[in-house]
């Protein structure tokens, strides 16, 4: 387990620093200059130059790299541009939000995936099988910022049962998490349905029906838990992509969490605080995934992590 883990934090970093270094160079690929943006139209090319000066930006890639670099590894991140505030308070500030948005799109997903996939799957080449399809089909096809804005048309906009924007209260949560769990949705519950056709037909399951357990029994203690892991490994995936989807719904319903202050920091071409966003979902990704990898062995006493 140790070497595991060893080995694991060595190829994690690996990682880290692969993202560190494609958001270093993207971000500073896209037009715009900052200095220009913060002094505003008014400005003139001196007092431009003075501040790219002052910032660091006048510098060489290469200096501003190895710089950039040296400040991560001392866990100093620098301060924003755009809001003159150290970046990593200020995206730890958001950190709550998000996770309350992508905890409450998981639980959604999950609770809604397990019934539908299991049904699909008892009711094999049914009319209730076919519609389960159509809706897991649209759940993963259908683009986050579209069935926002329609959301928000029909509850927040038509019928005003729900606001279409904050997060002051429970019920601004609601729609932004059904957006954010639809794609989770349609993934699992396509999952658990074709996870469970399988298993329904092996040995140990028509042996358990031999004996005389009734059908919640067999479907709970021996099919179910024997199609979990791949299911796990999807959950652990879509949650880093629900980190990764949260850019754009938390963008579309206002939301004050990573992804929208990741939005805002690229239009204001925040070099650092972009840099720093980018590394906690990065972060948050591999940190699941270690997890997922985990939990293998209690589901599975046949898997040996090492």
């Amino acid at each position: 387990m140790l070497r595991y883990l060893i080995t694991r934090t060595g190829l994690s970093l690996l990682v880290l620093w692969g993202a560190l270094t494609i958001v270093f160079l993207a971000i500073r690929i896209v037009p715009g200059d900052p200095a220009a943006m913060m002094i505003g139209p008014g400005g003139t090319e001196e007092d431009i130059d003075a501040l790219r000066t002052r910032l660091g930006l006048a510098e060489s890639l290469p200096v501003q790299y190895g710089r950039y670099l040296s400040d991560v590894v001392r866990m100093d991140f620098g301060d924003s541009l755009w809001l003159n505030r150290p970046v990593a308070s200020e995206v730890f500030s958001r950190v709550a939000a998000t996770a309350r948005l992508a905890a409450a799109a998981a639980v959604i997903g999950i609770a809604v995936s397990f019934p539908l996939g299991i049904a699909a799957a008892l009711k094999r080449g049914t009319v209730l099988d076919g519609l389960i399809s159509i809706v897991s089909l649209l759940g993963q096809s259908v683009p986050s910022f579209w069935l926002g804005i329609m959301l928000i048309l029909v509850f927040a906009r038509q019928w005003q049962l729900l606001p279409s924007a904050g997060s002051s209260g429970w019920s601004h949560l609601v729609l932004p998490a059904i957006t954010l769990a639809m794609p989770l949705i349609g993934v699992l519950t396509r999952l658990i349905r074709s996870g469970l056709l399988d298993v329904l037909h092996e040995d140990y399951v028509r042996t358990a029906r031999a004996k005389g357990l009734s059908p919640r029994a067999v479907l709970a203690n021996h099919a179910m838990r024997n199609m979990l892991i791949p299911v796990v490994t999807v959950v652990g995936l879509q949650l880093g992509n629900l980190l990764g989807g949260a850019v754009i719904v938390e963008t579309v319903f206002g939301w004050p969490g990573v992804g929208r202050l990741l939005v805002d920091a690229i239009n204001q071409r925040d070099y650092p605080l972009v840099q720093v966003a980018i590394l906690f979902i990065t972060a948050s990704f591999i940190f699941i995934n270690l997890l997922v990898d985990l939990s293998y062995g209690m589901l599975d006493p046949r898997i040996r992590i090492q």
